[in-house]
């Protein structure tokens, strides 16, 4: 499933070749940033939707007015945003409407037991609109306190793909009302490695749907006419000093009521920027695992290799265990993956990447237990480039026509 901070970013992660996913976030952001992030994971056995994100972000505060933000998130065939209105409801309560929508966001890849079935997956598009409450609860502390209320109302229109055989029915397209509530102590930036990070969260995150007739084959597959969702969080980020040695630790819960293949937590990847609060496992398929309540333990460290080469090593691991959606559940709940990545960024941290190996340690394949993949990031700060900014800048820029720069001059 699907501080920080930041008033809502998006995550557009392609399953197959398809775009999806959205997430909220608990403040506005005071802070200018233009970021491209990139992910990609190629499991090494087995076929599986093909699993990454390609985005533009773009955060403005002072837009129009000094009390506005501009928050924007742009993919290919995706775009989500959200204008933030400072101190609208009072001097601590700020206020953020928002629109989203495109191709894929609510696309599904059934995957059971490590098999993907393509014959049983399908394409979803959608369209929200959002109205956000943010509220500092200790204006003037150190580790800030923020309430969030959110309400949503989210189209869902549902086709099917090459594959999908006429005997299947993808679910009717829908209309849900969506409420999300919660309290978050601190945060973390949203960058693919913050320097340092300390947040305590819980969510409650409720899903009203007007359509819930069942799917599948002669309608196998149910539909709750409403969902509960309930995670709390806790996450440690830090940068040693003199010595550049980096260590996060994290941990997850999550639990439901009524959790349908639609709306459950989804475990498996190596992808920090898919959701809010990614539930990664390494070695895994991405989302590979659908939970109705899940415990996760999470954690990394990182080596610089010495001198002013910009590289670095990372050991990251993960542990868990699952109690699953009905009609998704194997053998056993316990579940761990491991990796190791090799890591660069150049002095001013205006590119970061990331080359990794993973392995999973109880992800089923044909031949048994133990999956592996590789997997990168990237991440480029055009804030840390003034090169860059007057590139963007010069309207002789051979580039300034394409792509999505024109669109952010």
């Amino acid at each position: 499933m699907n501080g920080t901070s930041a008033i809502k970013t998006t995550i557009l992660a392609f399953s197959g070749s398809l775009l999806c996913g959205t997430t909220g976030w608990a403040q506005i952001d005071p802070t200018s940033r233009e970021l491209i992030q990139i992910g990609y994971n190629q499991a090494l056995q087995g076929a599986s939707p093909i699993s990454a994100y390609a985005f533009y972000y773009h955060n403005k505060p002072g837009w129009l007015r000094t009390n506005m933000t501009l928050r924007l998130a742009v993919a290919p065939v995706f775009i989500d945003t959200e204008v933030g209105f400072k101190s609208l409801l009072g001097q601590n309560t700020d206020v953020g409407f928002g629109l989203s929508g495109g191709g894929y966001g609510d696309s599904y890849s059934e995957i059971r037991q490590g098999k993907f079935l393509k014959e049983e997956s399908f394409d979803g598009h959608s369209v929200e609109v959002s109205a956000s409450v943010y509220h500092l609860f200790n204006p003037g502390k150190l580790v800030p306190l923020f309430g969030i209320g959110r309400m949503a109302v989210h189209q869902s229109f549902y086709e099917s793909t090459d594959h999908t055989p006429a005997a299947f029915a993808v679910p009717a397209d829908r209309t849900s009302f969506n409420i999300r509530t919660g309290f978050r102590l601190g945060g973390r930036e949203p960058v693919i490695a913050p320097d340092v990070a300390l947040e305590l969260a819980v969510f409650y995150d409720g899903e009203f749907r007007t359509d819930s007739d069942p799917f599948g084959y002669a309608g196998d597959r149910d539909l709750s006419a409403q969902t509960h969702l309930f995670t709390a969080r806790a996450q440690f980020i830090y940068t040693f000093p003199q010595m550049d040695q980096y260590i996060t630790l994290g941990l997850n819960l999550g639990t439901s009521i009524d959790a349908d293949r639609l709306s459950a937590f989804r475990l498996g990847g190596l992808l920090p920027f898919v959701s809010e609060d990614p539930l990664n496992l390494p070695g895994y398929f991405f989302q590979e695992l659908s939970a109705r309540q899940y415990v996760l333990i999470n954690g990394s460290y990182s080596l610089p290799l010495g001198g002013d080469t910009g590289f670095s090593l990372t050991a990251h691991g993960s542990v868990g265990s699952i109690g699953y959606v009905r009609g998704l559940d194997q053998p056993g709940t316990f579940h761990a993956g491991v990796g190791g990545a090799l890591g660069y960024r150049t002095k001013s941290d205006f590119v970061r990447v990331y080359v990794s190996y993973n392995y999973g340690f109880e992800a089923i394949r044909t031949d048994g237990r133990g999956a592996h993949s590789i997997g990168i990031l990237a991440q480029v700060d055009l804030e840390r480039s003034d090169k860059m900014k007057r590139l963007l800048n010069d309207p002789l820029a051979p580039f300034r026509s394409r792509g999505f720069f024109k669109l952010f001059q």
